[in-house]
């Protein structure tokens, strides 16, 4: 049995993780030494994106909540493709997501800002020694593949030869826009949903956690925003539930579909969707109080007992 020494320092910050982590940040400086050109913003620009739908639809929605199906073929590229982002493995990803998601905003949950703070959320957890090891009991549906399994332990060859393939073919400009900037720019709008998103938007459904819907973080992350639809109802691959709620992940996946590259795509129902409208005023007053942004809710503190006692209300997960 661990000492509460030992446990606390399973929480300190792994300098075997943060050295490459900071230098990647510092890879910014070398902008002045190469300059830019406009083909290269484009190359930055399509490389953000290209990898955010590998990391959404990929990691998230086919690993972590298995939103439609594919052929083994297909989801070894995908694991491939997310990890071209320096996230770590597909199975250590998924297993981990799928940890918050039955702990969200708990005691347990592994990156809330409720209750260890934003800096912690976003990107603190990742960088701990107590995450390293992937949660396999967590993800034994993948697991058995042992092509997943070589990939999510040798999780960096990707990334090392995606960058060898842009060094080949434009030198360092090229690594730098195409790769080392566009991957700092991926894991900060990666972890914003681990962070931001339970701290500012709206609220549409009553759920047991603070997931909130932002429109912003929805255009970085390619749909990822509309989390309080995601934790309301995780088992779907739509995260926009509405025309005007963009999901551009989704969209690749229909596209995906039409040529049978994806089959069995999980959409909303029009029951669960419009749940919402079936609350009663006092539902509708308790979301509205829950907007407000976390640090300015009595509840938000670790441990703290004020704050509204909630409404009795069967809220989906």
């Amino acid at each position: 049995m661990r000492t509460d020494a030992q446990d606390a320092k399973l929480d300190r910050i792994s300098y075997a993780a943060s050295i490459p982590f900071a230098a990647l940040h510092l890879s910014f400086l070398l902008i002045p030494l190469v300059g830019i050109r406009w083909e290269w913003a484009v190359l930055c620009l399509l490389s953000y994106y290209l990898r955010m739908m590998a990391v959404t639809i990929g990691y998230h929605r086919y690993f972590a909540h298995r939103t439609f199906k594919t052929s083994r073929v297909g989801q070894f590229l995908l694991a491939f493709a997310a990890q071209t982002t320096i996230q770590k493995g597909a199975l250590w990803w998924a297993a981990h997501h799928r940890h918050h998601h039955r702990t969200s905003d708990q005691a347990d949950d592994i990156h809330s800002p409720l209750q260890r703070g934003f800096w912690w959320s976003h990107v603190g957890w990742i960088l701990a020694r107590r995450y390293d090891a992937t949660r396999y009991e967590l993800i034994k549906d993948f697991a058995r593949f042992p092509e997943l399994k070589f990939l999510n332990e040798y999780h960096l060859l990707p990334a090392l030869l995606g960058g060898a393939v842009l060094y080949a073919v434009g030198g360092l400009p090229v690594l730098l826009w195409g790769g080392f900037i566009p991957t700092v720019l991926l894991w900060h709008g990666t972890f914003t949903i681990n962070s931001l998103s339970h701290v500012f938007g709206k609220r549409r459904y009553l759920t047991t956690d603070t997931s909130r819907n932002n429109w912003l973080l929805a255009l970085l992350t390619c749909g990822e925003g509309w989390h309080n639809n995601h934790h309301y109802h995780q088992n779907t691959a739509n995260q926009g539930w509405y025309w005007w709620e963009v999901d551009v992940s989704f969209y690749a996946l229909k596209l995906a579909s039409w040529v049978r590259l994806v089959w069995d795509v999980r959409v909303v129902s029009e029951a669960t969707r419009s749940a919402h409208l079936r609350y009663t005023d006092v539902q509708r007053a308790q979301l509205k109080a829950e907007e407000k942004p976390l640090f300015a809710r009595p509840d938000a503190l670790p441990g703290a007992l004020a704050g509204p006692a909630p409404v009795p209300v069967l809220r989906r997960q």
